[in-house]
């Protein structure tokens, strides 16, 4: 009999996932998606006039949320064995809490990015993250 998934990084992993769905949102949707979602007006700018550079750092970004989705769920139960998965997922949960808790110093590197972009992302990334710390401490032994 297989044990039931574990419920914490299975969430995890839905969050990650939307995550990712977001950022793709963005790319498809373009600079409005960018202006709602926060990420400063020279992003949205450089998206409504096509430039390479908000697709690529959004498609980064989304590629990167979709492994750790992956990751999340392979530890949940529920996804085939991932190499490395303690090491991975403990890298995972400290960047979800450090960039929750590291809003400050990361604002003056975009200051383009408004008050609400950097309020909503820190909470939903440390609630992420705790989420993620949760799940680990669950299933430590057994990954």
């Amino acid at each position: 009999m297989r044990d039931a998934p574990n419920l914490a990084l299975l969430a995890a992993g839905i969050l990650s996932a939307v995550a990712a769905l977001m950022h793709l949102g963005c790319i498809v949707i373009g600079a409005s998606c960018y202006r709602i979602l926060g990420a400063g007006e020279h992003m949205a700018m450089l998206a409504e006039n096509g430039h390479w550079y908000p697709t690529a750092i959004t498609g980064f970004i989304a590629s990167v949320l979709i492994v750790w989705a992956f990751y999340a769920f392979s530890a949940a139960g529920v996804f085939m064995r991932l190499p490395f998965r303690r090491f991975v997922l403990i890298l995972i949960t400290s960047l979800y809490l450090l960039r929750g808790f590291a809003f400050q110093p990361l604002m003056a590197y975009f200051p383009d990015n408004s008050r609400e972009f950097w309020f909503w992302t820190s909470a939903i990334t440390l609630a992420v993250g705790l989420v993620h710390l949760v799940g680990l401490t669950q299933v430590w032994r057994r990954i």
